[in-house]
């Protein structure tokens, strides 16, 4: 139907200019496949009420792991696609026409300015509220795309505006890799939720980022001052709407022969413990998500939404716990592993007992964008730091200079070395003034202020970080490779061939040392009793 439509008036200006947007995004294939399919063959348009099943939802009570979410959240999911329809999709009487289609897509889907892409998911959660009758916070002075907002969100506010993402995020993953078909709950993101209130307000010396839930507190946060955090933070965030709309509509031609809409129910959540034994947990993979882009991002993602557990841990390179602590056990597992890498430290600071409740547990992460090499001098090429509990920020780099990584073990070949240089992993800094340095027997972590580093962005590590160097406790270290199928496999022909190398070195031919001319004892004894004979190999 959108064909012919096209076919029909490709004199039109204005159609051509809209289809020029839209092929832009790269979905105009699959935006004509969708008109096909759900328009009305007589009035070659398409019904609202028929797109508007396309963007269904329907979500009951849902199960969390350890976050409270407000009650009003399986309404607010409820009236999603219906307010998606209505903010973004202007019909005429008899429909939405084949323009006017294109121009609603690119309206939300459309290549624009980062800031304009969060105004329109911030209308959108607004528009959303309203449909729910709930009461709406923010406020937008006109309804074009590049409106000014204002207004203030609470942090539950913060919650379920972040939750609808990871929603959609959901969504169009379980579209892709299955059919229709999940069992997931609610990812803990309250490590998001902390980062946008403490960025957000002046209230960081009073909140208890520790051991408390603040998404619960009556605190107003700016509107502009959260859309600067979500642009810094989590720049992709965007990225959700896109995708959720983009796989909607390619899953409604796929299932075109079939009466019913495709929208997934997401009624049969409950609680799973796949991935919660890491510290990369599928809140905290999210929430790296929205700060990569490509393959790295499709790659972290699998941690975020496991299909299956054994494919989910294929990526982990590394784990402390299971391989063994220390450089050497951890070089032998990440030893040959080209592609990126992700790197996750479990530290705690406090009493050295882990159940006292004046223990604070803390994560913090690096991401280089190459292997780990034995080096006693700073390499890498580009590469960030994250703070990722209690709670999140990201420090990317700086541009000064390029101290992204420091992984030295031993030195090999020397019986002694005036200045050696330290053994253990760093990243940031410099030699002996590392942003964070952990030692070779992997049981501590120093941390230094960022005034030491010119690499990455400044900012604390870890909450109420201080200007000292600070000493913690290594609980826990994880290893994540990014590199995907093609990286795996470089490293597993590389540990083949270097165990082919090792097995040849350890093998000895016993036909060299057949007769005593030729064997070693004689040539030692030969030496000893006339040191200054002129011998073969001397020759």
């Amino acid at each position: 139907m959108g064909q012919s439509s096209s076919a029909e008036q490709a004199s039109s200006p204005e159609q051509r200019e809209v289809e020029a947007l839209a092929a832009s995004t790269g979905a105009l294939p699959v935006l004509q496949k969708a008109f096909s399919a759900i328009a009305d063959p007589q009035t070659k348009a398409i019904p609202l009420g028929s797109l508007k099943r396309c963007f269904e939802l329907t979500y009951e009570i849902p199960t969390c792991e350890t976050i409270k979410m407000p009650k009003e959240f399986p309404t607010l999911l409820n009236h999603l696609g219906h307010s998606l329809v209505d903010l973004f999709f202007i019909a005429e009487k008899g429909g939405l026409c084949w323009i006017e289609f294109l121009r609603g897509y690119t309206r939300c889907c459309g290549r624009t300015a980062a800031s304009t892409s969060f105004n329109n998911l911030s209308r959108l959660y607004e528009a959303t509220v309203v449909k729910a009758g709930l009461p709406a916070k923010l406020r937008f002075e006109t309804d074009d795309d590049d409106c000014k907002m204002s207004g203030s969100l609470c942090p539950s506010d913060v919650l379920m505006l972040l939750s609808m993402c990871w929603v959609m995020s959901w969504d169009s993953q379980n579209l892709r890799s299955s059919e229709g078909k999940g069992n997931y709950c609610l990812p803990d993101i309250n490590h998001l939720v902390q980062s946008a209130v403490l960025s957000c307000t002046d209230h960081d010396g009073d909140l208890d980022v520790w051991n408390g839930d603040i998404s619960g507190l009556d605190i107003e946060l700016p509107s502009r001052k959260f859309h600067m955090w979500a642009l810094k933070t989590v720049p992709n965030l965007t990225d959700c709407l896109l995708q959720f709309i983009h796989a909607r509509l390619r899953d409604f031609v796929a299932h075109e022969d079939k009466l019913e809409s495709p929208c997934s129910s997401l009624n049969d959540v409950s609680s799973t413990t796949v991935c919660n034994t890491n510290l990369l947990t599928p809140g905290r993979a999210w929430a790296l998500s929205l700060t990569l882009k490509g393959s790295m991002k499709e790659e972290i993602l699998k941690a975020c939404f496991p299909s299956d557990t054994d494919a989910t841990n294929e990526n982990i390179l590394y784990r402390s716990s299971l391989h063994g602590r220390g450089l050497n056990r951890f070089w032998s597992n990440v030893d040959g592993y080209t592609g990126p890498i992700l790197m996750l430290i479990g530290a705690t600071s406090g009493n050295s007992n882990p159940d006292d409740k004046d223990t604070r547990k803390w994560i913090i992460a690096a991401l280089t964008h190459q292997g780990f090499e034995n080096k006693d001098v700073f390499y890498g090429t580009s590469g960030s730091l994250y703070a990722i509990s209690p709670v999140f920020h990201v420090f990317a780099s700086l541009g000064k200079e390029k101290n992204f990584v420091y992984s030295h073990l031993h030195p090999t070949g020397r019986l002694y070395d005036p200045h050696p240089k330290p053994i253990g992993i760093a990243f940031g800094g410099s030699i002996g003034n590392e942003r964070i340095f952990m030692d070779e027997d992997f049981a501590r972590v120093t941390v230094r202020h960022h005034v030491v580093d010119k690499t990455y962005h400044p900012g604390s590590i870890f909450p109420s970080q201080g200007y000292l160097p600070f000493e913690a406790r290594v609980l826990e270290v994880e290893v994540w490779g990014l590199g995907g199928k093609t990286a795996m496999e470089i490293q597993t022909s590389y540990k083949k061939r270097e165990e082919l190398f090792t097995e040849q070195r350890r093998k000895v031919d016993m036909k060299t040392f057949a007769s005593w001319e030729d064997s070693p004892e004689k040539m030692m004894m030969d030496m000893i009793s006339d040191p200054n004979a002129v011998r073969r190999e001397d020759r």
